[in-house]
């Protein structure tokens, strides 16, 4: 194979430890910052993040040669955000021979030196939280989330949005150990988030099977719930319902042997608020820190980050898990007052149903110009649009398990009841699932629903 010469101004893809491939310019280092000894480096400067770092030159590659091999391997949404502002830097550089390139090199040395330069070495064991990731490094400029949290005087719950960057800039992961248990459609999406941008987890499922993945991009295997929340500073958990929520924390080798005194655990679940109740309750009186943190979203949304987070509980670990919550979130929530505020909020939301495909098909009208009127109108939405579609061409792989969505319904309604007041609307959608999960549409997404109308 020939050698390939690299200098100053040229455009690679460097491999940093066991991050991937990712796209750089090679640029003179400042004065002061010392090469490593014994290694043959030159000096990187990544697209998209920011960092710097010092890479070996038998882990550097021309861009241009390998740019179709490594976007075919690296499909991240972050990846791709540094692979264009390469060609929005090539477009500005066109025309421009290596003698500007070079000197542009030079201007940027003297911009760096002004102010301080996050510098990434291979041995930097800080480096490498979380193992493999779609970038090489956390931002070389942290990046602080302002939460704002309102409580009235009254004592009413308010809520209001978090400052995210998950979607528009560069995450500095925290420092503290992540542990995270279940893997399931929305668990595995926010894991494979976390890893990505830099944490270190921890992960257990029942099914050991479904954390090999995982192992592979980085993380760490725990045997037990309960040797996970003893390993990790916070430990998150997303299961299916109440009884396996419970069962996870209450029993054998469950989270309450493995909490101590600052231990934090979060409650990712969609549960009724008396199971939240009782698990902060359990948390708490061994000297733990316990959030509720339930989701709204699917399993596309949870791989792509984009999860609302509505949560309530111990304010200063909501404050602890900004990074984790700008990572698998686009926004998130806390709800002041107790714990259990977020599990309402979120029985409540999930409540909300429509069902008009079914009646437009029942009267003889065109069910597309139905979708087309009301994706035009005030209940515009694009989940709505996305799922009618999949109505329409029977395609019901599940986002949002359809038995979910019904478990969610029947503890609405219990919630309803314990205070008096009806549900006429829910209780009668409960029925409609309960008929499809009659119909063997359990395991299949929630839009299965419309099955139990047309039989």
């Amino acid at each position: 194979m020939a050698t390939v010469h690299l200098r100053i101004g040229d455009l690679v893809w460097g491999k940093l430890g066991r991050y991937p491939p990712w796209p750089g310019k090679i640029v003179s280092p400042p004065k002061d910052l010392k090469k490593p000894r014994g290694k043959k480096c030159l000096f990187v400067k990544f697209f998209g993040t920011e960092d710097h770092a010092w890479i070996k030159v038998e882990q550097l590659k021309p861009y241009h040669p390998h740019k179709e091999e490594m976007i075919k391997i690296n499909k991240g949404k972050r990846f791709q955000q540094a692979v264009d502002a390469v060609e929005e830097y090539l477009k500005k550089a066109k025309g421009k021979d290596q003698t500007h390139s070079d000197d542009k090199s030079k201007s940027d040395k003297g911009r760096k030196a002004a102010k301080p330069m996050k510098i990434i070495e291979e041995d930097d064991e800080d480096a490498f939280k979380g193992g493999s990731s779609d970038k090489p490094a956390s931002s070389m400029e942290p990046i602080t989330k302002r939460l704002k949290i309102i409580e009235e005087d009254t004592g009413s719950t308010s809520i209001q949005a978090a400052d995210s960057t998950a979607i528009n800039g560069s995450i500095t992961p925290t420092d503290k150990r992540i542990g995270f248990l279940g893997l399931g459609l929305m668990g595995s999406g926010v894991v494979s988030n976390l890893l990505k941008m830099g944490h270190v987890v921890t992960v257990w499922n029942r099914t050991a099977e479904k954390c090999d993945l995982f192992i592979q991009e980085g993380a760490r295997l725990g045997r037990t719930a309960a040797e996970v929340v003893s390993m990790c500073d916070i430990t998150f958990s997303c299961v299916s319902d109440p009884k396996a929520a419970r069962d996870l924390v209450l029993g054998p080798s469950g989270v309450l042997q493995g909490i101590r005194p600052g231990k934090c655990y979060i409650e990712m679940s969609t549960v009724d608020p008396e199971t939240i109740t009782e698990l902060a309750q359990v948390i708490t009186s061994r000297g733990g820190r316990f959030l509720e943190a339930p989701v709204s979203g699917s399993q596309q949304l949870s791989n792509d980050g984009m999860l609302v987070i509505v949560a309530a509980g111990d304010r200063s670990v909501y404050e602890d898990c900004s990074s984790c919550f700008q990572a698998m979130g686009k926004t998130s929530f806390f709800i002041a007052g107790e714990a259990g505020n977020a599990a309402r909020m979120m029985l409540i939301l999930n409540m909300v149903q429509g069902k008009g495909l079914t009646l437009a098909q029942a009267t003889g009208q065109s069910q597309q110009t139905f979708l087309d009127i009301l994706c035009h109108g005030q209940m515009a939405s694009t989940f709505v649009d996305q799922k009618c579609q999949n109505i329409l061409q029977g395609n019901f792989k599940p986002d949002y398990y359809l038995k979910h969505i019904q478990k969610d319904l029947r503890l609405a309604i219990s919630m309803g009841d314990s205070v008096n007041h009806p549900t006429p609307m829910a209780a009668a959608a409960n029925e409609v699932y309960k008929r499809a999960k009659a119909l063997d549409q359990s395991d299949n997404d929630l839009s299965a629903v419309y099955r139990a109308y047309i039989h």
